[in-house]
Parts: structure tokens; sequence; C-alpha cells
């Protein structure tokens, strides 16, 4: 295998910007050392702590579902401005989004990591600038709210649980002003996420729809376009060993484990640095959603149908921006 070296003067920006990508990775191996230090403090001399920050958590342990505890120092923190311009991620607004109502934003695809949604949701000013009077909550999987200290970080980089309560709780709010974003495909559709997949996880994915009814809140389609082109992941064809391997695996713990690598810190071979690919989030025009308690099957079935159509129309319009052969379309 031929292995090619980075240049070794690297540009001081650029190197600013591989550790800043760096620091996003390692932010979710964050998780374990969480765990292992509240660990420690349970088994060393500080188990008091330990005690102490277990009543905190019980405490606190409806926050993630409440619309968390977002802080705008973290959501602004610098290495966040280098981790956006190492790919470089960029979020492009298609139309006017009125402050009065709230919405749910429906991202697509998952992706391996979700850099698109995290880098232009949970960091940066560029939503607040595009859609002045919104406020983005990105919701994640319950999980990760229930690991001592971790819960702090991410909440304060605004994420919330994806439970039906947290989803509730943002979209009933009222005076409007709220976007719910949530990563419809799920964990699962990271399992997809190869170079030139164009596969959503989407067809049985129905919940979204009846809670925008539940709450009349306006559906907006949004597509980020080269979100699975930053890492390369084991071949897992559907049918394969890994692929049922690691369907049982997401059943069994919630999330998946896709097998994926990218590049390193000085050479392009191997590593777990994605590549520097742009990443164009774009956020499409709003569906115009009436507040309905009990919707019908047919009623959520109509609404998802059209959701599909208007995400399939924003995907085609823009396709050609971003590199995408005009034969390639969407897979639902």
């Amino acid at each position: 295998m031929k292995v090619e070296f980075a240049p070794i003067n690297i540009p001081l920006k650029r190197r600013i910007q591989t550790v800043a990508v760096l620091q996003w990775i390692f932010s979710f191996l964050l998780l374990e050392f969480c765990c292992g230090f509240f660990v420690i403090l349970i088994l060393g001399n500080f188990w008091f702590l330990a005690v102490l920050y277990l009543l905190w958590l019980y405490l606190d342990w409806e926050t993630p579902c409440t619309g968390g505890r977002r802080s705008q120092w973290v959501r602004s923190w610098t290495v966040w401005k280098y981790f956006r311009e190492y790919f470089p991620i960029h979020l492009i607004k298609t139309s006017d989004l009125n402050p009065n109502h709230n919405y749910l934003l429906g991202f697509h695809p998952h992706g391996v990591l979700v850099a698109g949604a995290f880098g232009n949701f949970c960091t940066g000013p560029s939503f607040k600038n595009l859609f002045p009077g919104l406020t983005p909550y990105l919701h994640i999987m319950p999980i990760w709210f229930g690991c001592p200290f971790f819960r702090e970080y991410i909440m304060s980089a605004g994420m919330v649980s994806a439970s039906k309560e947290s989803v509730s709780y943002v979209l009933n709010k009222e005076g409007g002003g709220h976007a719910s974003v949530i990563v419809i495909g799920g964990a699962e559709e990271s399992l997809n996420a190869h170079p030139g997949s164009l596969t959503l996880n989407i067809l049985k994915r129905k919940g979204f729809i009846k809670m925008a009814l539940k709450h009349g809140a306006h559906l907006v389609p949004v597509f980020s376009f080269g979100e699975n082109e930053l890492f390369k992941q084991v071949a897992n064809p559907k049918g394969s060993w890994l692929r049922n391997v690691q369907e049982k695996m997401q059943k069994i713990m919630g999330f998946a484990l896709p097998l994926f690598h990218a590049r390193g810190v000085f050479q392009y071979s191997f590593g777990l640095i994605p590549y520097r690919q742009p990443i164009h989030t774009v956020v499409g025009s709003p569906i115009p959603v009436k507040k309905n308690l009990n919707p019908t099957t047919e009623e959520i079935e109509q609404l998802h149908a059209l959701y599909l159509q208007k995400l399939r129309k924003l995907f085609e319009e823009h396709k050609r921006d971003y590199g995408i052969p005009e034969h390639k379309s969407l897979i639902f």
C-alpha cells in the first residue's frame, strides 16, 4: 500500500483546524472518560462527590426533556469556528422561516457523525443570522444523557433528548420561535453512510409527522450535501454478516456502530480524522401544518408523502450545485 505524506510545513491555520476536528472526534470518546472518572470517584476517597452528583442527577434528570441547558459561551468557543472551517461547513437558506411559528426540521442524511447538524445548529452564529428569532434544538438519543458529566457538556451545546416528551416540550412553546432539529434516519441510517450513498431510512419513519400534526409545527426538510463523504466505511451491504451483527447490536444498545475510517494527522491513508470535504446544509421551504391533536392514519400518510415530495424536490434543485451527477436521485 502506498502511503502519501502531507507536506511538513503545514500552514498554522490548517493545523489549528485539524486540532479542532480532533476536539470534535474525541468529544465522543469523552463519554468513556466521564464514566470512568465517575467510577473512580465512587471507589476512591472522593466518593462523597459522586454521591452529591448522583443527587444532582436525580434532581436534574428531566432537564434534557425540558429544553436542556444551553450555554452561549460553549456554543461560541473559537475551536468550533475552526471546526467549521476545516471542511468547511455552510448553512444555506432557501426561504424565510417566520419566528411566530414553531418548526420541526428534518435533517438528512445522518452520515457517520452528523457533522453538518452539529456545526450548523449547535455552534456558531450562522443559524441565528439566517433565521433571526428562531432557537434550534438538536435532538439526540436519550441514552447519551444518562452519562454523568458528559450530559452537561452536550446540553451546553444545545442538544436535547429525542424522546417524545422532549420534542413536545419544544414544539409546544407558546409564541413560536423554536425549531426542533431531528435526524430522521436515526442511528440506523449511519450504516448506509458510504461516500456517494443517497439512501435514506425514512419510509417507515412517521413519528415526526405525527408530532408536527399534534403541535401544528411547520415541517422543514433539510438536506446536508457532503455528509456521507467524510468517512469511508467497511463494506456492509444488506444481508452481509457484518450488517446483521451491526443491526442486532443497534437494536440491543440503541445506537449503531459503523466501522469507519478516513485520514490521519500527517498522512491521508488511514485514521479517524474526516476527509476535508465541504458540507452544504440546505434548509428547504416550510410545509404549513395545521394543529390536529388526533390525526388519523390517512392524514399522517398524506403529510408524510408530501414531505417526501418536498425533500426530493429540494435535493433535485440543488444537487448540481454540490457535485451530485444528474442521473443520481434519492432512494427512500
